[in-house]
């Protein structure tokens, strides 16, 4: 049964903390990083709330359960989205079987009186009006008012916070005065071949050698070509081949063949190729496009009266010339991914 516990005379049900351990291989000194930020060196000191910052699938909430369970604390998870609202963070009325408001303790909260660790994951995600509510709770002051259930809650000393962030565009800005109460920010990166082939070991120990060396080389073929593919894609893509291994024993399909569906099936037809990937991805970000000029502004590419036509055409027939060679056979042995 859940813990309930009375502020300033309002009766507060808690919420239940994760119960899935945190399991962290390799990259221990981002783990000794953010045990640091939640040090207490003083009584007049307070610990910090790092943003944990990387790509998405690379471990930054596994990270902070990770640190978590070395602190022995227990750990809530609060998952932000675009459309998070104060009340979300903190106390939510709910109508009762007896017909009366009850309050429920979001996860952030139920940390906070508790004395746990909270993880804001995808912090990015979330408004400024939600972060507005959490500003007295980043500082010194480490407390946290609820307008629905007319209550101040203050922190337990115990209480350590941390905030997961991706590096993607599908986020909002978050406004500077947040931001300077989360500090440091630690910044989360891919890992090495033994640490790849570890954690996908962690995860599915039943998976024969030769399909994790198959992805480890291709996540790390990935990571060289600063593509985005996470360990999370890895164990995805080995997740689905392994079934369709399983699937008919009968007439069976080869590893190989159940690797590249599951390669293309999980993360895309380009990822059959990676180094044509890498290109395509350079050229979309930019990375071989003509600098415009003024007589952009006021002729057509193909206009003869553009001053720069003849420069414009050859970077056009080059940029044809790729397109033709993006459309081969996607069965060729060409395709090899690495």
């Amino acid at each position: 049964m859940l813990k309930k516990v009375e502020i300033q005379g309002v009766e507060v049900q808690l919420s239940a903390p994760h119960q899935v351990v945190g399991h962290w291989i390799g990259q221990q000194e981002i783990l000794k990083q953010v045990l640091a930020c939640w040090l207490v060196v003083d009584p007049r000191d307070v610990p910090l709330s790092p943003r944990l910052v990387g790509a998405p699938g690379i471990g930054k909430t596994a990270l902070a359960m990770a640190a978590a369970e070395v602190i022995q604390k227990p750990i809530y998870v609060f998952q932000c989205t675009s459309d998070t609202r104060p009340e979300d963070l903190l106390i939510t009325p709910v109508l009762s079987q007896n017909g009366k408001i009850a309050y429920h303790a979001s996860p952030l909260v139920s940390a906070m009186i508790s004395g746990g660790v909270c993880v804001l994951d995808e912090g990015n995600r979330m408004n400024e009006k939600s972060w507005a509510s959490l500003a007295p709770l980043l500082d010194h002051r480490r407390y946290v008012e609820s307008i629905v259930a007319g209550v101040t809650i203050q922190a337990s000393p115990d209480f350590r916070c941390a905030v997961t962030m991706n590096q993607d565009d599908s986020t909002f800005e978050i406004p500077d005065y947040i931001l300077s109460r989360l500090q440091p920010t630690l910044h989360l990166g891919y890992p090495n071949r033994e640490d790849e082939m570890a954690i996908l070991k962690y995860h599915l120990p039943f998976c024969e050698s030769e399909l994790l060396e198959m992805t480890t080389e291709f996540l790390q073929r990935s990571h060289q070509l600063k593509l985005d593919f996470s360990p999370r894609d890895g164990i995805n893509l080995l997740r689905y081949a392994l079934k369709r291994l399983q699937q008919d024993p009968d007439h069976p399909i080869s590893r190989d063949a159940a690797w590249r569906e599951a390669l293309e099936a999980c993360l895309g037809q380009d990822a059959l190729d990676l180094e044509r990937m890498a290109e395509r991805r350079k050229r979309s970000l930019g990375g071989d496009s003509l600098p415009m000029g003024l007589g952009d502004f006021f002729f057509d590419v193909q206009d003869p009266l553009h001053p720069d036509r003849d420069q414009l055409a050859d970077f056009l027939a080059a940029d044809d010339l790729h397109d033709d060679d993006d459309d081969h056979d996607p069965d060729s042995d060409s395709n090899v991914p690495f």
